[in-house]
C-alpha cells in the first residue's frame, strides 16, 4: 500500500464517529472471514489462520466493549453470540470448515445491518434533541 492510501485510511479513522468505526470493524471482520474462506478453497492454511485470527480479534473486541450495565439483556445476548462466533471461527481454523465461516460471515453481516439502522436512529434522535434544545433557547431570548 502506498503512503497516500495509508494516510487516507488513517484520516478516515481519525475523523470517523464511533458509529462509523463500529461499521468499519464489521466490514473488516466480514472481509477477513471471506478471505479465510478463499484461503480454505485454495488450501492455504497460513492465510486461513491469519484471516481467521484477525476475525477473532475483532469479534473479541466487540465482546470486550459490551457494557452489560447499560445494555442489559441485549448485551448479554450479544456476548453469547460473539462467544458462539469465536468458537465457530476456532473450529473453522482447526478443521478447515468453510461452512462455519459462512455462518459467522452471515451473522456478522446481519449485525452490521442492525448497527447501521441503530446508528441512523441514534443520529436522528440526537438531531431532534439538538433542534429542540436550540429552539428552546431561542424562545427564551
Amino acid at each position: 500500500m502506498n503512503a497516500y492510501m495509508t494516510q487516507y485510511q488513517n484520516n478516515q479513522i481519525l475523523t470517523a464517529t464511533p458509529e462509523q468505526i463500529l461499521i468499519m470493524l464489521y466490514d473488516g471482520a466480514i472481509r477477513f472471514c471471506n478471505q479465510a474462506m478463499h484461503a480454505i478453497d485454495a488450501g492455504n492454511k497460513v492465510v486461513q489462520a491469519e484471516k481467521i485470527n484477525r476475525t477473532i480479534a475483532i469479534v473479541c473486541e466487540f465482546a470486550n466493549t459490551l457494557d452489560h450495565e447499560i445494555g442489559g439483556e441485549i448485551a448479554t445476548d450479544l456476548d453469547a453470540l460473539y462467544a458462539f462466533m469465536t468458537r465457530e471461527l476456532t473450529r473453522a481454523n482447526l478443521e478447515g470448515d468453510r461452512k462455519a465461516l459462512e455462518v459467522v460471515a452471515g451473522l456478522l453481516s446481519e449485525l452490521r445491518e442492525a448497527w447501521i439502522e441503530a446508528a441512523k436512529i441514534y443520529v436522528k434522535e440526537r438531531r431532534i434533541q439538538s433542534d429542540t434544545a436550540g429552539s428552546g433557547i431561542a424562545a427564551t431570548l
